[in-house]
This record gives structure tokens, C-alpha cells and sequence, in this order.
């Protein structure tokens, strides 16, 4: 394992960056800046509330909230409390959210009232949650629902002292499951994915290391916290590092450009979507982003002349890509700076030390290098398991402790990886596999593309064929049929897609990736 980290849990880091780094700013929001030795008391308040309202080590708490300086709070508040933390995506409606809640058992909730247009509590009226004791509202717009203020939580009176919660905090080991992030759900119903202290402290060890992390960047996180990317890559990485976190609750081009001018941005990573939208906003040369220095993004191909352009147009001195998921605490494998152009555009990297990575054929033996195969890892950063689901435990990591990540890939001579798609985004077009990514790789590299995803639809002859989404920049005059031509040019004829839809945007989720099962109700549509 990793010995870069020199603290093994969330409650000791928390402690160690208020002793390192004391009155430097660790949380900045509009006016609000929060140092780090005020972030350590003001966790060791939210634990000393949560321990009034009787939670005990091991309790689940949740929190269901965009990005904001009292998310922090709370959710490493309730890990100081020795509570597991569970994140809910902000796009949940009140069953999905519902679902989580029960599944943990969640004690104690931290949302908010109202956010575009949504009312978080109000959707869980009605909604059967027989564990959970409580929900404390985070300020925001009011809610409809009657519930705890975040101000009256915090004021809660209780005996707990606070030598308790040093005693609680003290208690927490390094094998104790920090939080418990559940998959999306897009092959069935979401599991919870358990991972320790350790483990994620050991692997954004890693990240800020190669990522060159130092104190004094300013670090936007547009990345939503209830993601391992915002949550991890985000918020310890800016502990562990003595970084100044400022999070970003919507994603919106002009705003974030804005920011970055206003608020001296030098860390921001992100999806490709989220630097492609950048680069094609029109006013970009009006702001001031001369601060910018260092951006990750993650695990999608993406062209070379993107990473030209955000360490041309929009100046990253650093420009990595990495890949990871859930069930990795977030990272396997991570570009090193100094990597070609092409490297870190077409791949996600190299494993992380101590983690080795293999792809494997059906038969679970390993492929030739420059050959695809199903994507699999081993070591510290595999999760420990599905929360109380031992059957998808045992099918997602073998007797011999490798993960098996449902994801297609290709791995160079040097150990780069090379991610071409999901297993299950595969369809087959009479008889060959088609890999969407690979097809929207090749159709995104045209100068009048902003970006665009392939889906397969069904054919009567063929099985399935692909259907492209396609953005196209302003006042290109591309066409359905100049498209469709371009691809018989430039690819295997089952690659080409038999539909072309022009866009004005791709649905997104809240974490920057194409949300295809929505591609599909739009291609049910088209004629």
C-alpha cells in the first residue's frame, strides 16, 4: 500500500490539516471562508450534535445536496462522529432517493430545501423510511416540509461533551468503512459500495502526488460531492494537500469562467464536456483564466487536439488523465505528467502503485498487449464490498481478489490503458461488436463538432446499428447525409451510423457523463 499518506483515517486528516495548515483557507463560498483549523471545530460540532441525536460508530448518515461549503461539513462532521457517510445524487427523485435511504438505514439526513426548482424533502412525503430519525436542513431556500434547521441542529442541546467526541473520533481505525457510495443503477438496482479510511486516503495520496498538488492552489469542484471525483479526488485531496476547496453547485460555462477569473482558479478537473464546452463558448477570450495550471479528466477517449487546447487556448500547465469507479475508491490508473499529448488523450495511464491491472478474455486469462478485453485490477483500492449484498460481492471480485469492472479495454506495451467502452454499451451490428466510444472518438475529431454519443438502435437485418447525437458548433453547415457520407470514408462500414439527430445538447448528468438510457427514448422518437 501506498505510505505517502502519514494519516490513516478521515478524523485524524481532519486534525492534521488544521495542525499543518492552521489560518491558511480551506473552504471559500461568496463571502464565507473557512480556515482550516475552523474546519476542524466545526466538524467536531456537527459530531458532537450527531452523537447527541444518538448516533453511534457505524451509523449510516446521509446527505442529498449540491455542491456547498456545508456539505463538507456535514459529511466529514459525521465521519469525525464515527457514522459511515452515504451520498445521494442530487438527480434522484423522491423513490430513488427513498430507495438509498432505506437500503443504508440511514439515521440522520442532511439535504436541503429547495434547488432548481425541486423541493428535496417535500419528495420523500409519503415515502416509507422506518430508520430514518431525522432530516436537517442545510441552508438554502425553504422547504414546504417542516424539518430541522441546520442552525437548531447545531445548537441541539445534549451531554455528550466534547472530549466524547474526541474519544469518538480517536476511535475510528483504519479498516472502518468511511462511506458508502452507490453504484448508478444502470444494470439493475443500485449497491452500495463500502471503502475504508484508509484505502481512499492511501489512494488520493497517490492523485495529489502525481496530480502536483501544493499548498496554496485554489481548487474548483464542479465534480458533485456525492461522487468519488468531488468527494475524493475533491475534498480530501484539498485536505491531504492544504489546497483552498471552492465548490461549484451548477455547471454552466459562463459561470464557471466567471469564476475562475474572479476567484483565481489553478485546479479544475472535470469530464471532457466540461473543457469541450469551455473551449466553444463564445466570449472565452474575455475572461481572465491566466490562473489555470493544473485539470485532470477522466476515462472517456477523447481527442488529442483537446488536450492541445486546454494547455493552448485555456493554459493547464498539466493536463492528466486518469480512470476509476466506485468499487475502486475512484482511481486504478492515472496519466504522469510529462506524458505525450497522445498518451493522455487516448489513454487513462498507468496503475497506480501498488495496484496492478490486467485485461482478461471470457475465460479470465489474460489478453495479448494491444488486444481488448474486460478490465480488471487488484489491490489496496478494491472496495471492500455491496453493502449487505454478498452474492454481487462474489461476482464482482474473484477468489483471487481481482475486480472485475464490466469495462473494455486495451493496454499498450508501457502498461497505458486504453478504455473503449462499457460491456454492456457493446451492441452488434451483423455480427461484429461495435464499441460506441470508438465511433464517437472518430466523429468528435471533426472541426465542426462540438461533441456527440452513439447508441445502438434495433435493425431488422442487422441486429442493431448505431445512431449518432451529434452538437454541432455554431453556423456548421453539416448535414445528416454529409455525415453519414464522412463516416463510410473514414470507417469500417458497420461502425457508420444509419441515423444522425443534431442536437443542441446531450443530456448530461450531474456528474458530466452522456446519460445514453435518455439517448435511447429520443432515438424510440426520431423518424
Amino acid at each position: 500500500m501506498s505510505k505517502s499518506v502519514s494519516v490513516a483515517t478521515i478524523p485524524k486528516l481532519v486534525k492534521q490539516a488544521a495542525d499543518r495548515f492552521q489560518d491558511q483557507t480551506f473552504l471559500e463560498e461568496g463571502p464565507t471562508r473557512i480556515s482550516f483549523t475552523d474546519f476542524a471545530g466545526q466538524t467536531e460540532r456537527v459530531a458532537q450534535a450527531l452523537m447527541n441525536a444518538g448516533v453511534e460508530k457505524g451509523d449510516r448518515v446521509a446527505i442529498w445536496a449540491p455542491n456547498k461549503v456545508e456539505w463538507v461539513i456535514a459529511a466529514l462532521g459525521a465521519q469525525c462522529a464515527g457514522a459511515i457517510l452515504v451520498t445521494l445524487n442530487t438527480r434522484y427523485k423522491g423513490p430513488e432517493a427513498a430507495f438509498i435511504l432505506r437500503k443504508s438505514r440511514a439515521k440522520i439526513l442532511f439535504s436541503i430545501g429547495a434547488f432548481l426548482g425541486a423541493d428535496y424533502p417535500a419528495m420523500l412525503s409519503g415515502e416509507d423510511l422506518p430508520d430514518l430519525e431525522s432530516i436537517v436542513l442545510l441552508p438554502s431556500e425553504p422547504s414546504a416540509a417542516a424539518h430541522v434547521s441546520w442552525e437548531q441542529f447545531l445548537d441541539s442541546p445534549g451531554a455528550v461533551t466534547p472530549a466524547a467526541v474526541t474519544e469518538r473520533a480517536d476511535s475510528v481505525t483504519a479498516s472502518d468503512v468511511s462511506d458508502i457510495l452507490f453504484t448508478s443503477g444502470t444494470t439493475g438496482e443500485p449497491k452500495g459500495v463500502m471503502t475504508c479510511h484508509q484505502q481512499n486516503l492511501s489512494a488520493f495520496s497517490v492523485f495529489s502526488d502525481i496530480l502536483g498538488l501544493e499548498a496554496g492552489d485554489r481548487y474548483l469542484v464542479i465534480n458533485p460531492f456525492f461522487h468519488s471525483f468531488g468527494y475524493k479526488a475533491g475534498i480530501l485531496a484539498c485536505l491531504l494537500k492544504g489546497v483552498t476547496l471552492l465548490p461549484h453547485a451548477v455547471f454552466d460555462p459562463a459561470s464557471v469562467l466567471e469564476r475562475i477569473s474572479r476567484d483565481r482558479i489553478s485546479v479544475m478537473p472535470g469530464p471532457p464536456t466540461l473543457f469541450q464546452s469551455l473551449l466553444a463558448h463564445p466570449q472565452l477570450a474575455d475572461y481572465d483564466i491566466s490562473t489555470l495550471k493544473r485539470a485532470t479528466t477522466g476515462a472517456a477517449i477523447i481527442p488529442v487536439e483537446l488536450i492541445r487546447q486546454m494547455k493552448d487556448r485555456l493554459g493547464f500547465e498539466t493536463v492528466i488523465t486518469a480512470y476509476g469507479l466506485t468499487e475502486s475508491c475512484g482511481l486504478v490508473t492515472m496519466c504522469r505528467d510529462g506524458d505525450s499529448a497522445e498518451i493522455i488523450a487516448t489513454t487513462s495511464g498507468r496503475a497506480i502503485p501498488d495496484v496492478e491491472v490486467r485485461c482478461i478474455d471470457t475465460d479470465n486469462r489474460e489478453v495479448p498487449r494491444g488486444e481488448p478485453g474486460e478490465i480488471v485490477f487488484r489491490g489496496f483500492n478494491v472496495m471492500q464490498g455491496y453493502f449487505e449484498n454478498e452474492k454481487a460481492t462474489r461476482e464482482a471480485i474473484d477468489t483471487d481478489g481481482w475486480l472485475h469492472t464490466g469495462d473494455i479495454g486495451v493496454m499498450d506495451d508501457s502498461g497505458n490503458l486504453k478504455i473503449t467502452d462499457r460491456l454492456k454499451d457493446m451492441f452488434i451490428t451483423g455480427g461484429f461488436n461495435c464499441y460506441p466510444a470508438e465511433i464517437e472518438k472518430q466523429i468528435g475529431a471533426r472541426e465542426d463538432i462540438t461533441m456527440c454519443a452513439v447508441i445502438g438502435i434495433p435493425d431488422e437485418r442487422l441486429g442493431e446499428v448505431a445512431m449518432a447525437f451529434v452538437v454541432k458548433k455554431p453556423d456548421a453547415g453539416l448535414t445528416e447525409d454529409t455525415l453519414i457520407s464522412w463516416c463510410r470514408d473514414t470507417m469500417a462500414n458497420y461502425k457508420v451510423p444509419r441515423k444522425v439527430a443534431f442536437v443542441d445538447a446531450l443530456p448530461l448528468n450531474a456528474s458530466g457523463k452522456v446519460v445514453k438510457p435518455e439517448l435511447k427514448k429520443l432515438a424510440a422518437d426520431y423518424p
